[in-house]
């Protein structure tokens, strides 16, 4: 009954959000809250959600200060030679812009951390992807299923989850998994390219203003710009145009329509970094970047748990870069929306995680999947477990899946003689698909900065990440590693 209830609970929460018949809030509090009474625990709600709630508490925390951090940090300038030079590469090619998310992701998942990498991404790449009228959701897209595979890193969580839950050292399962992972990696590179050539026949023919006495260069790219935007993107969802960094002007594209400048206000939404702008504190370039370097090496060497590090690097960036009461609130305020948005999104997460975990849903769901393997699969559990990897990472936390349910898979393998380090690396497989997993914080960062829809968004990026983690896995066993 409790595994029926789980299941449905799960597939009622997608089919409505993705439906755009309840916001992703309501549905994560709603929808828990009536199955839990389905389930005949409706006395006990109020002790799951508080669980639910301690258990996200730090997990909000994190994501609220970061959000301060990294936003403080792109209002100094700290990111605009990144974004410079990811200008320089895309220039006005839709299908350098993509690729260029792609790269730019995952560079800066290297931190370990996936509300990182959004906040940075979406900073540099959504003025461009707004001005060019292209899919934002190809933007979310790409960089969710990029950060998922670097996720995999020691540092970055799964990796050291399977390797605590299998009592095995994190190296000796990581470190063979670096083809693998790497044919990934570019998988979502060639995924980037594709989905950028898409977008560079529907957005048209750009030109990009050069430099001051410069010819302006003329970057051709279709046939035309009145093809209806897909994937989520409005048509008109902003005039196909490109502007040169800093030039602060426009030049339309072939069959757009009326110019639009660069400081346009009625482009609703858009976010330029106005190499003018007041926030901008050049002579405290270095101290930033000290200051950042510093964090994220602390966070690597978990010299503190990463709430705290963050705590203290939003007070300690707000104190140095804006000493002045007034500013310090201005730039708290600015941010306010994302924070506000994303911790209320992950208060509501802790409702569906506490119902899944505090009913014995998850754990009937997980015994369930696992008694319903074949026996004649047992030799094979490395790639059975790579294949569960996708579906139950994307509807429960990595740590109901490495601490719950791995721990079985494993001993079900060893009675086959399959190896625990084989199915801990099988693990990491699905990694791709969990970044999109509406139980993971940082995805609605991503979702938020961008402006859009959950919904959307899962339905654009399912099939390309799921795509991934075949190949990783295909991978995988091509060169004996799992």
């Amino acid at each position: 009954m409790l595994t029926f209830l789980g299941f449905a609970m799960i597939a009622t929460f997608l089919v409505l959000i993705m439906l755009k018949k309840m916001s992703p809030i309501a549905a994560l509090v709603l929808i828990p809250a009536l199955f839990c009474v389905f389930a005949g625990k409706g006395a006990h709600l109020g002790d799951y959600v508080i669980d639910g709630v301690g258990k996200l508490a730090p997990t909000a925390a994190m994501l609220m200060f970061a959000i301060v951090y990294f936003g403080v940090m792109i209002d100094v300038g700290l990111f605009d030679p990144i974004v410079k030079g990811i200008l320089r590469f895309c220039k006005a090619d839709p299908m350098r812009v993509v690729v260029g998310t792609a790269v730019l992701a995952a560079i800066v998942s290297l931190d370990g951390d996936g509300s990182t990498t959004f906040m940075i991404t979406v900073s540099a790449m959504y003025p461009l992807y707004k001005r060019l009228g292209l899919s934002l959701v190809v933007m979310t897209g790409v960089a969710a299923t990029a950060n998922g595979v670097m996720n995999t890193l020691p540092w970055g969580g799964p990796t050291a989850r399977a390797a605590t839950a299998l009592k095995l050292d994190a190296a000796d399962i990581f470190v063979p998994m670096i083809p693998a992972l790497a044919v990934g990696l570019l998988s979502v590179f060639v995924l980037a390219y594709v989905l950028g050539l898409r977008e560079r026949r529907r957005v048209g023919t750009l030109v990009l203003p050069s430099g001051a006495g410069e010819e302006p260069e003329l970057v051709t790219v279709g046939t035309g710009a009145a093809t209806p935007a897909g994937d989520g993107a409005a048509a008109g969802d902003g005039a196909a145009v490109a502007t040169a960094a800093g030039a602060g002007t426009a030049v339309p594209a072939a069959g757009s329509g009326a110019p639009a400048s660069a400081g346009d206000a009625g482009e609703e939404g858009f976010q330029g970094l106005d190499p003018q702008r007041a926030t901008l504190r050049p002579r405290l370039y270095w101290f930033n970047a000290g200051l950042t370097v510093a964090l994220l090496t602390a966070m690597i060497m978990e010299l503190l748990p990463i709430p705290v590090l963050f705590l203290l690097g939003a007070a300690l960036a707000l104190t140095v870069n804006f000493p002045h009461m007034p500013d310090q609130k201005a730039r708290i305020a600015a941010h306010a929306d994302n924070v506000l948005n994303v911790a209320g999104m992950v208060f509501a997460a802790a409702v569906f995680t506490g119902v899944l975990s505090g009913t014995g849903m998850v754990k009937h769901m997980a015994d369930w999947l696992v008694g319903a393997i074949p026996e004649g699969m047992g030799p094979h559990m490395a790639l059975v477990t790579g294949l569960l990897s996708l579906p139950l990472t994307y509807f429960m936390s990595n740590d109901g899946f490495y601490f719950g349910v791995l721990p079985v898979l494993a001993e079900a393998g060893a009675a086959h003689g399959v190896s625990p380090l084989e199915i801990a690396r099988a693990s990491l497989v699905g990694q791709a698909l969990h970044m999109s997993s509406p139980l993971v914080p940082a995805v609605y960062v991503l979702v938020g900065m961008a402006k859009v829809e959950f919904g959307d968004h899962t339905r654009f990026t399912v099939k390309w990440a799921a795509l991934t983690c075949l190949v990783v896995l295909a991978a995988g066993m091509v060169f004996g590693i799992i």
